[in-house]
């Protein structure tokens, strides 16, 4: 009587579980043929058989990207509609600063996901795999993903977003002509990846970190122009009015309006001293304004004793040259500003270019109510063809600089200065036996000589030289 119950129950478990039972075999038996296939494909030989299996990986890859990118465009859309709506909210719902942290954590987010969808592969292209399980792949058949995008090359986000093109909302041209507007950055920015992505990694909105020495290390070696940034400039803590125009050409500014935390001196006084080891040197007396400033270009300092000549013109012989020709120029030098107050007295605009080397000449300058041009020897000067009566350079163009380089220099300074213009060379000096090859490359102008003076530089054992010459620029004929 027993048997029977067996067999109800094998009855029961043939009717029941069968269909189970099959399908069990039956996946099994596909597992050992996808295992086998896969296995056979690990060779380094590119088989009938890899390459079919690796046209099933694509299909299967393009399938996942697809589902990918709807995803990431769902999640943007949502976002999208949270700012909009944000947008539309009263601002007595909530305060106004947290309304603007948050829209731009959102914006941050939508810049992120828009990077992530970019990278995504498109449909015609060759699809990623997935599969965690498909980790080799033949090198042959790898799909290149060099890109030629600047953006793609940097990881901090705010790069990112600043280099990319901004084409204009509307979609049509502005009103200078272009689609877009191509944000531009200095080509060696790409070589100094590390120091560029740690001057770029900020908050949004917040105080700028205190890293003004290592933009001018970035400019100075070539990132120049810098990316624009979103966040505050770091200012003095205790800013004061500056002295009134009348007093503050020669008077020392207020100590409180310069951040001194990166330079040796903590104080205007330290940097008019004659103490030694200030943090610069190329002018050592140039924030003594009494002593060593106020006189310059009003009288001959510095006349050699031998020959009695002096490398130093005066500003009023200058500009008689060109009698009341002389309006707005361009001082190309190392120092607090000097050139330009004297200028002034003559009824002269110069704009004083430089940077802060060691201690803080553009704060100098403009806290004497005079106009600072923070720009490298490195770019083109941002003037317009033909436009200035006056370019002067002193203490800057030296035996330092190669003949290649000042060439290209000259040229720039000739194409800004209009025909008529007066170049100043001021004391440039090198060595005696350089300065016929110097002087070779200045006269490559075939500018017209009205001062041209080479006279002993005492101080090296009469082994350097000054040069200084005023050259007027000659009319050039458009021709055909």
């Amino acid at each position: 009587m027993r048997k029977p119950n067996v067999l109800m129950k094998l009855g029961s478990f043939g009717g029941v579980h069968t269909s189970i039972f099959i399908l069990g075999t039956f996946a099994l038996l596909i597992s050992i043929a996808t295992l086998s296939k896969f296995y056979s494909n690990r060779s380094l030989l590119v088989t009938d058989a890899f390459c079919n299996y690796n046209v099933d990986l694509k299909s299967e890859g393009r399938n996942g990207s697809q589902v990918i990118r709807t995803t990431v465009e769902i999640v943007m859309e949502k976002i999208r509609k949270e700012m909009r709506d944000l947008r539309d909210l009263p601002m007595d719902s909530s305060s106004p600063a947290s309304l603007l942290r948050h829209s731009a954590f959102l914006a941050d987010i939508l810049g992120l996901l828009e990077s992530v969808q970019e990278s995504l592969p498109s449909n015609e292209g060759i699809g990623y795999w997935h599969n965690s399980e498909i980790k080799a792949v033949h090198p042959l058949l790898k799909p290149k993903q060099q890109s030629d995008e600047p953006a793609d090359y940097f990881l901090i986000e705010e790069i990112r977003k600043y280099v990319k093109v901004k084409p204009n909302r509307l979609g049509k041209q502005n009103f200078m002509g272009a689609n877009g507007t191509f944000t531009s950055i200095g080509h060696a920015c790409f070589s100094m990846k590390k120091e560029l992505e740690e001057y770029m990694d900020y908050d949004v909105g917040e105080i700028c970190n205190d890293d003004w020495k290592l933009a001018q290390k970035l400019m100075v070696h070539g990132c120049d122009p810098l990316p624009r940034r979103r966040c505050f400039s770091r200012a003095p803590q205790l800013y004061s009015r500056p002295f009134y125009i009348n007093e503050s050409m020669w008077k020392l500014p207020d100590n409180r309006n310069v951040r001194w935390s990166q330079y040796r001196c903590k104080n205007f006084t330290c940097l008019a001293s004659n103490a030694t080891r200030k943090g610069f040197f190329k002018c050592a007396g140039c924030f003594n304004l009494t002593d060593h400033e106020m006189p310059r270009w009003i009288k001959h300092v510095d006349i050699d004793p031998i020959t009695n000549l002096t490398a130093d013109f005066l500003i009023p012989e200058v500009l008689d040259i060109k009698p009341g020709e002389i309006r707005i120029g361009l001082d190309f030098s190392i120092g607090t500003g000097t050139f330009a107050a004297r200028m002034r007295e003559f009824n002269v605009t110069v704009v004083s270019a430089i940077i802060n080397l060691g201690a803080p000449f553009n704060e100098m300058i403009a806290l004497r109510g005079l106009v600072p041009f923070y720009i490298t020897i490195n770019q083109r000067v941002p003037f317009f063809d033909n436009t200035l009566d006056l370019i002067h350079t002193t203490r800057f163009l030296d035996g330092w600089i190669d003949f290649v380089l000042l060439d290209f220099i000259l040229y720039d300074w000739d194409r800004v200065l209009r025909p008529g213009g007066l170049l100043w060379i001021d004391s440039f000096f090198c060595a005696e036996e350089d300065m016929n090859d110097y002087l070779e490359v200045f006269k490559m102008l075939k500018y017209k000589k009205h001062k041209w003076v080479v006279v002993p530089k005492r101080d090296k054992d009469d082994r350097e030289v000054f040069f200084s010459a005023v050259l007027e620029k000659p009319p050039r004929p458009f021709r055909r």
